[in-house]
């Protein structure tokens, strides 16, 4: 990397300070003048000395949240993300001398660095205050090349929160660049762009034009694949569960056993003829506990939220892809315009796979905790909580920047969203402040036999009691499998205790095949194997959608028969890049980079030569595939070709298959079941210009209908209004749309994601 040279900024007044040195040589008149001039000189020196100083950070709206802080004697400018990167036009990598980049001013930015440039000209001091992480650090280093800033130099200065104090104090503390993590940043985009701009021609050339190929991409989509041949291998096997209602004569209370065990031994029962003969065998049985326990339950509070727990909790809750969480996120980090404040920033930095916690948070967070729910919530010993392994610790976890600051005392200024994820961050940091929840649990192991039974046949009990509710007095951790956890409660029972079985119940189930991955769990699975950083989840997951390799269907992600067909071919000739242990090691080495253990020129010597080899044997030996358009049941209004599915930047749309020829296209138009509330016509699913779903009717504008909200079938029980999907606390629900009403029927149907 080129040294830059040392940074212009000597001032007029400078200048004439050397000219005054001089003046005592001259006459005494001209002495005189020139002892006028030097006062002026060091009075306009002292004035320079406290010359307004420049501040360069990546986004308008966190300059204007940084301004306000600074004040007077500050220019805070915004460099709106990356100013240089690598052209699209070509490889922009010299393979041959070190794998040197090629970098270029991006298209569009000319204006503001012209107006950085300006600025920089007269300031009498820079600090460039871009994001504390790789990329940003990569930025402040590209600034300094543009400015002529000395890298090694006290120019660069970094916070993990947009607040008063930690802007002043990284204006008191500044530091070099960083060049471990620049050069970190500059192998990761190196290697990236090798794989991308060398795998993708070949995927033009041999299955379709506008594919592509990446590092994390391919792994991404492969993973979903290998998912997809699971379930399609999977057989499933019946099973039945036998489970008796017991009647306590005692409490009078009835409660559930499943059978276990028969003659001592765990037993499944398989079909249905056992089933039955089960429960003739049970007919006459007498029912007796044989064995109670019980034992304290300990749940603990979970972690404050790195970026991956963030994009997977705003999934399960709020319906959110990782990409709209992590714009918001963006939104609620870099400043809010809030009502009488101005621009706040209400979270700390979200590129985190940290779960540390200042001190000052933790105490200032158990203060408040200890006034709003009482002292008995706030632990002995702040909560420290291990994160996983190669976690990056250079920031803490995501938290409120002023625990004071509840999201209801914000809500009016904050948009529904942006006050959702708020709360949920909020919410969260709280709880894992506080104390563990403390269950009772009560297990009952139940006999059943009789005189002229041969078999015993167990039974088993379970229930559990709230002691202490603890941090759930906040916030419940979301899950996967959309299962809530519930208190069951069990009678008072002891050993010896009679029962009357008052149904023994017989149900047949199958054995399920594995779930297919969500965003929140695809994103889970990623940390886990350790493919790609916080960063690059919700980009990696937005690519292999809009590629068409994988769609989305409610939250589900299913991979399209041009993502199997890639991910094939890419296993048959590139296994190394769709390999989870190949790439998980691979981001070790990066690592490594950004530890000063290795350099960026290193590893990608040591990932390029085999990549080459394998590189022209494909393009030797792989044959052209050919894809052939999905068919639809709609004919071409010009032609009357029946069109075909074909994806777009945008997603899927309709297109005759004469083309050239014939040039017709049409969006998918896709309808709900539920009717239009206001006239009965079928209601049509459609996006607003920034991407957001909502929901209007199909005769508009003859019937005016529209909702943000998915409308149901469903009618109101309790005025027969209409209803419509809502996101609640605990999962979705249907809420009635009358304001008077208000009705709410909780564990509807599965709703329809808005994505």
């Amino acid at each position: 990397m080129a040294q830059p040279t040392r940074a212009e900024g000597n001032t007029a007044a400078a200048k004439k300070a050397s000219g005054a040195r001089s003046a005592k040589n001259k006459p005494a008149a001209v002495a005189a003048k020139g002892e006028k001039s030097a006062k002026n000189t060091k009075k306009a020196v002292a004035k320079a000395e406290k010359g307004e100083k420049l501040v360069i950070v990546e986004s308008p709206a966190k300059a204007k949240t940084i301004g306000k802080f600074l004040g007077r004697g500050y220019r805070v400018v915004a460099s709106n993300g990356h100013i240089r990167d690598l052209p699209k036009s070509q490889l922009g990598v010299d393979v041959e001398h070190g794998f040197t980049p090629k970098y270029i001013t991006l298209r569009g930015r000319g204006d503001v660095l012209e107006r950085i440039r300006k600025e920089a000209k007269n300031a009498d001091k820079i600090f460039l205050a871009t994001d504390p992480d790789r990329e940003g650090e990569a930025i402040s280093w590209h600034l300094a090349q543009i400015l002529k800033l000395d890298e090694t130099a006290p120019c660069r200065i970094v916070f993990n929160e947009i607040t008063p104090t930690a802007i002043k104090g990284a204006i008191k503390h500044p530091r070099s660049i960083d060049m471990d993590l620049v050069d970190a940043q500059q192998a990761r985009r190196l290697l990236d762009r090798l794989v991308g701009y060398k795998l993708s021609p070949l995927l033009w050339a041999k299955v379709r034009k506008g594919l592509s190929a990446g590092r994390v991409q391919s792994v991404a989509t492969r993973i979903i694949c290998d998912r997809e041949e699971e379930i399609r291998a999977f057989v499933p096997e019946e099973y039945w569960v036998v489970a008796a209602k017991l009647y306590d004569s005692h409490s009078k209370k009835t409660f559930e056993a499943k059978l276990v065990t028969r003659n001592g031994k765990k037993y499944e029962v398989k079909t249905g003829e056992e089933a039955q003969a089960v429960a003739d065998a049970l007919e006459t049985a007498a029912y007796r506990a044989v064995d109670v326990k019980t034992a304290e339950k300990i749940k603990h509070a979970p972690a404050p939220f790195t970026t991956s727990n963030l994009q997977q909790e705003a999934a399960r809750k709020l319906g959110f892809t990782t990409k709209r969480t992590m714009l918001i996120a963006q939104q609620l980090y870099e400043g809010v315009e809030i009502r009488g404040q101005g621009a706040v920033g209400l979270v700390t930095y979200i590129r985190t796979d940290s779960v540390r916690v200042s001190t000052e948070a933790q105490a200032q967070t158990a203060q408040l905790i200890q006034e709003r729910y009482g002292e008995q919530y706030v632990p002995e010993r702040p909560n420290i909580y291990k994160g996983r392994k190669n976690a990056q610790d250079a920031h803490e976890a995501i938290r409120p920047t002023y625990p004071e600051r509840t999201p209801e005392s914000v809500k009016d200024s904050l948009t529904p969203e942006q006050f959702k994820l708020y709360r949920l961050i909020y919410n969260r940091f709280f709880a894992s402040q506080m104390k563990s929840a403390v269950y009772e649990t009560m297990t009952v192991s139940i006999d059943a036999a009789g005189e002229r039974q041969k078999d015993v046949y167990g039974f088993r009990a379970t229930g559990s009691r709230v002691l202490f509710d603890g941090f759930t007095a906040v916030y419940t951790e979301g899950r996967d499998d959309e299962q809530d956890e519930k208190e069951t409660k069990l009678p008072p029972i002891e050993v010896g205790d009679a029962f009357k079985c008052r149904e023994l119940k017989k149900d047949q189930h199958f054995t399920q095949p594995p779930q297919r991955y969500t965003e929140a769990s695809l994103v889970k699975e990623l940390e886990e194997l350790g493919i790609g950083r916080p960063s690059t989840y919700a980009p990696t997951i937005t690519t292999i959608v809009d590629r068409g390799y994988v769609r989305r269907e409610k939250r589900t992600l299913f991979p399209t028969e041009l993502g199997e067909i890639v991910t094939r071919l890419m296993k048959e000739n590139f296994p190394d890049i769709v390999d989870v242990k190949f790439t998980a090691d691979m981001e070790e080495k990066l690592d490594s980079v950004e530890e000063g253990k290795r350099t960026s020129p290193e590893v990608l010597s040591e990932f390029y030569g085999p990549f080459e080899k394998t590189l022209e044997k494909a393009e030797a030996s792989i044959e052209k595939v050919k894809i052939e358009d999905e068919v639809s049941d709609i004919p071409c209004e010009k032609c009357g070709a029946m069109m075909v599915y074909k994806m777009g930047r945008y997603g899927r749309f309709l297109a005759c298959p004469n083309f050239p020829a014939c040039r017709n296209t049409k969006a998918i138009v896709e309808t709900i079941d539920a009717p239009c509330p206001k006239c009965g016509a079928k209601v049509i699913k459609r996006k607003s210009k920034a991407g957001k779903v909502f929901y209007g009717c199909e005769r508009y504008p003859d019937c005016d209908f529209i909702s943000w909200d998915m409308p149901a079938v469903e009618k109101c029980e309790k005025c027969g209004g209409p209803m419509v999907y809502k996101q609640g606390r605990g999962g979705m629900e249907l809420r009635c749309t009358n304001k008077e009403c208000g009705h709410v029927m909780r564990k509807p149907r599965k709703a329809e994601s808005d994505e």
